[in-house]
């Protein structure tokens, strides 16, 4: 930003450089505009874009957990694991009382065919082998609930229990932050979010990094009766969840104005600030002027001002008001 108001310094003022007696005097021509580059810094936080208390839907007794903090995860991988003795007993009860169905309907349906039973007896056989398999997937899924698996790739952010405890269904073993990508939660003013859009790229500081993101979400509501509204903002890239990301936000704003340097400015009474110029007859004279937005070493500013006009850097500090300006 400081490097585009300079290009517009440059462009649109010119620098003028005189002697009055033993003293450089510089002096600006300059152009007005009808906008002006504005930039805000919004801070945020660097979350996890999935974060998750994984835990065991039944309960038992834990036989061996494969993981710790700070171990890299992929998805599907075994977390941690129940006694499963009881339940692989019940599944294979479940699968030999399903294969026995499976071969009694094989041979009622070639009975039928014969004629040698009724359709009832079929029927009867038919139900009995559905009930089984039913009873087969039930249980292959209680099995496969003595296994904790990793639902995405990611890494180890906590570990909660041990090897033989006897927990119940729902406790938390472990917790595992998402690998991929993070997101950065961002409460910004509402007077400045009818100029983001979803989906675009914005520019963001993280550490010693200039990245970009790009909005993903923004919450339809304030919190609390709050100004701000929520934005989360999503990277390409992985950074270490909890740190801090600076959302360089850059608006072109509509106001006639210029660019000067802030040493140009003068405080008169009662705060009113002042640039002294140089009227057609050669006088310096004192114009009063608003800021509109301040960055760096430079302001944007508005009053009395046209184009061609002649600003005195300095000041008051380097001229006075009435004085002649021999150009």
């Amino acid at each position: 930003m400081q490097k585009y108001i300079q290009n517009r310094i440059t462009l649109f003022l010119t620098l003028l450089i005189f002697n009055i007696s033993t003293t450089a005097l510089e002096i600006l021509e300059i152009k007005m505009l009808d906008s002006y580059m504005m930039t805000r810094s919004f801070p945020g936080k660097l979350l996890p874009s999935e974060q998750s208390k994984l835990a065991f839907e039944i309960p038992g007794k834990i036989n061996l957990i494969n993981v710790d903090i700070g171990d890299e995860v992929k998805k599907g991988q075994i977390l941690a694991e129940l006694d499963s003795r009881e339940a692989s007993a019940q599944l294979g009860q479940a699968k030999a009382k399903y294969d026995l169905a499976k071969q009694v309907l094989a041979r009622y349906k070639d009975l039928r065919s014969q004629g040698h039973i009724s359709i009832q007896d079929l029927d009867n056989a038919n139900s009995e082998e559905l009930i089984a398999k039913s009873q087969y997937d039930f249980y292959k899924v209680k099995f496969g609930q003595t296994k904790l698996l990793a639902p995405f790739d990611g890494f180890i952010q906590n570990r909660f229990l041990d090897t033989g405890s006897v927990i119940n269904g729902g406790v938390p073993i472990i917790e595992i932050l998402d690998s991929t990508n993070v997101k950065a939660h961002i409460s910004i003013p509402i007077t400045y979010t009818d100029n983001l859009k979803i989906g675009d790229k914005y520019s963001f500081k993280i550490g010693n990094k200039e990245v970009r993101g790009y909005l993903e979400r923004l919450a339809p509501m304030t919190p609390g009766g709050s100004d701000n509204r929520l934005a989360i903002f999503n990277f390409n890239s992985f950074f270490d969840p909890g740190s801090i990301a600076q959302l360089q936000l850059s608006m072109t704003m509509r106001g006639r104005g210029t660019w000067v340097p802030i040493k140009s400015l003068s405080q008169s009474e009662q705060g009113v600030w002042a640039i002294y110029t140089i009227n057609k007859e050669k006088i310096v004279v004192r114009d009063l002027v608003d800021i509109i937005y301040f960055e760096g070493e430079y302001a944007y500013v508005n009053g009395t001002l046209k184009d061609g006009d002649l600003v005195i850097l300095g000041g008051a500090q380097k001229i006075i008001e009435g004085k002649i300006i021999n150009l």
